[in-house]
């Protein structure tokens, strides 16, 4: 429950999801291909956006990284 009242904690958290997921699809599309809709299609959302925005996602890894290993 922490994660959700510290912001840091939160993008943290979501930046995750959105790695894990588009993982998970370049390992095995079907899983998240066959939900795509209803609360299960968060994932393959999740998964959409990290595999087309990808550049800015892992340039937000980077900066919350060093936030979290250089700033806290």
């Amino acid at each position: 429950m922490t994660s959700i009242f510290n912001f840091q904690s939160l993008l943290t958290v979501i930046l995750l999801l959105i790695c894990t997921c588009a993982y998970v699809r370049a390992l095995a599309p079907s899983l998240l291909d066959k939900n795509k809709t209803g609360i299960l299609g968060i994932f393959w959302k999740c998964a959409r956006i990290g595999e087309r925005k990808s550049p800015w996602v892992a340039c937000c890894c980077v900066i919350m990284a060093f936030s979290i290993l250089f700033l806290q």
